[in-house]
């Protein structure tokens, strides 16, 4: 399912499944689970869409995990539960509250691979990789052009940044 949204990106897909939302994507293309459910596709757009408006903090939508696993799951799940909306995280402390990279490394190399998991974050928003950002700023934020613009734009919908002169979103 598509839902609208004011970011630089565009609307957002969503797949939901009969567990709650596999898939989010900030770029309609791919594919996601169909939902067939009315209920449940409309509780997905009016929480996203309050959300974007700046009336919700937290989406509290059902998460069906399925599409990570292995470490990539764990680093969700830490992210997940330990950020919320506000605050954020350096990849390297991110990989290090995860208990995931326990064995030697050379050095930024778990910081790195983190980068990667949120690259490959089957739930953005819902598991919010904005708020990881590099230790001298934001870091990335996927490889299309307005990638970084969407961080920047979520970041600031949650009081991490400063509304700059062009800002499109809710009054903060």
């Amino acid at each position: 399912m598509t839902v609208p949204t004011p970011l630089p990106s565009g609307p957002m897909r969503f797949g939901v499944t009969d567990r709650g939302v596999a898939a989010a994507g900030y770029v309609c293309d791919g594919p996601v689970p169909e939902c067939t459910d009315a209920r449940k596709a409309d509780l997905v757009r009016a929480r996203v869409g309050e959300y974007f408006a700046g009336g919700r903090r937290e989406l509290e939508l059902p998460i069906d995990w399925r599409l990570a696993s292995g470490p990539h799951l764990a680093v969700l799940r830490r992210l997940w539960a330990d950020v919320g909306w506000g605050r954020t995280i350096t990849y390297g402390e991110l990989a290090a509250r995860s208990g995931v990279f326990t064995e030697p490394s050379e050095p930024g190399a778990p910081a790195r691979t983190v980068g990667q998991m949120m690259g490959a974050n089957p739930l953005p928003l819902l598991v919010p990789c904005h708020r990881v950002v590099a230790a001298d700023g934001l870091g990335g934020f996927g490889g299309a052009w307005h990638g970084v613009e969407t961080k920047r734009w979520l970041l600031t919908l949650e009081g991490v940044l400063p509304p700059t002169l062009d800002w499109s979103g809710p009054e903060l």
